[in-house]
């Protein structure tokens, strides 16, 4: 009955069906590790981003190679900022507005000179490609409380003076006269005492899961769905045959009861008889007119 499955064109069928279940497969393990990456960033979320500060000499190590469990951290520093050494970040949008951040050296008490991230500022409407005023950060000494964030990588593209394309601290520590710590940069929290004028504060990163759950949820579905549709399409192809079967039996068999029924034949004329010619016919008629 299901014979015709291992045809070459059901044969094909069901190879389509198993690549396509594949690349199912795939993609929904593929969203299910985005959820997992997810979970662990608002993981570190929750954990770290309102503990309590630590000081710099406990927090030493993350900023010369930061540990992903650290991300968001909260760090005390104490030391003074360089304004001379201020950038700003190019391609920086917020709530999707685009704009700049501004990341500005902090040497600490301790010697050593890491990189404070200050916040977020809009485009300017004065100068194209810059905001339209950086605020100054606090003069002389400063305690200030950042959080811990990962270097960003290079990008093949440059910036204009006094602005980098990422916070890629190896490439700012090329532009500055001291060595920085390149492990980590700080995203500021808040500093003492204040200053006057403010970049835009950081919001909280968002600790929705999102839809990554439901989307591989759809992927097996539909992987799973595959073979279910293979599956119908072979019930159906065997119906059909088993219908055309019938159908045949039932033709044949009525030919069969046709055929055994003799078809009456008129008597065919004998051989050796002559046909009359037609004068023995005029003949013929003329005596049976009494002629």
């Amino acid at each position: 009955m299901y014979r015709f499955l291992f045809s070459s064109k059901w044969l094909g069928y069901l190879l389509l069906a198993a690549i396509f279940a594949s690349a199912c497969v795939f993609l929904g393990r593929w969203q299910m590790d985005r959820r997992a990456e997810t979970l662990a960033e608002i993981n570190r979320v929750v954990s770290n981003y309102s503990a309590a500060p630590v000081p710099f000499a406990l927090a030493k190590d993350q900023f010369q190679a930061l540990a992903p469990e650290k991300e968001w951290a909260q760090v005390e520093l104490k030391g003074s900022y360089d304004p001379d050494a201020q950038r700003i970040v190019r391609n920086r949008p917020l709530n999707g507005q685009p704009g700049y951040e501004v990341v500005v050296p902090f040497r600490l008490d301790s010697g050593e000179t890491v990189i404070i991230d200050r916040g977020w500022l809009p485009i300017g409407n004065n100068n194209p490609g810059s905001p339209d005023s950086v605020p100054a950060p606090p003069a002389g000494d400063v305690t200030a409380v950042v959080r811990l964030k990962h270097p960003e990588p290079e990008l093949q593209r440059g910036a204009p003076e006094g602005q980098l394309a990422s916070i890629d601290l190896k490439a700012y520590a090329a532009q500055l006269s001291y060595p920085i710590l390149t492990g980590a940069y700080g995203q500021l929290a808040s500093e003492t005492p204040p200053a006057a004028e403010m970049p835009y504060p950081f919001p909280k990163p968002s600790v929705e899961e999102g839809t990554h759950l439901s989307y591989s949820l759809q992927w097996f579905a539909f992987g799973v769905l595959m073979f279910v549709g293979f599956g119908y399409a072979a019930r159906q192809q065997a119906r059909n045959a088993a219908i055309d079967a019938e159908d045949d039996g039932d033709a044949e068999a009525a030919g069969t009861v046709h055929s055994a029924v003799p078809a009456r034949r008129r008597p065919a004329p004998s051989r050796g008889r002559k046909r009359p010619t037609a004068e023995e016919e005029e003949d013929a008629l003329l005596d049976a007119q009494g002629y």
